[in-house]
């Protein structure tokens, strides 16, 4: 948790902290590595979108499955949207229902 709020402050440039975002990504890697469901859903929302990485759907899908599966509503949102806008109605309705 405390990996996870470090690389939001880093990545934000909070708390005193000058943003640093390739230090935002390896601390939300380290953290995600460590198991925490959160950090695995920002790397996605970063990767899937490329926020201050290249871009890298995969990836970020692969992230948010990771949290998805263990749980993490925001992840399983994440890929519900995903599902719909690539035309999988009846997977984005599973994601949902699921997050809901």
């Amino acid at each position: 948790v405390a990996t996870e709020f470090l690389a939001h402050a880093y990545y934000d440039g909070n708390n005193g902290l000058q943003q640093d975002i390739p230090r935002a990504i390896e601390l939300w890697t380290e953290a995600a590595i460590l198991g925490d469901l959160n950090a695995h859903y920002n790397l996605g929302r970063r990767y899937y979108c490329g926020e201050g990485v290249e871009q890298d759907v995969a990836r970020g899908i692969r992230h948010w499955q990771q949290a998805a599966m263990q749980g993490h509503p925001s992840s399983r949102h994440a890929l519900a949207v995903h599902e719909y806008n690539d035309g999988s109605y009846d997977l984005a309705v599973q994601h949902l229902m699921i997050s809901a």
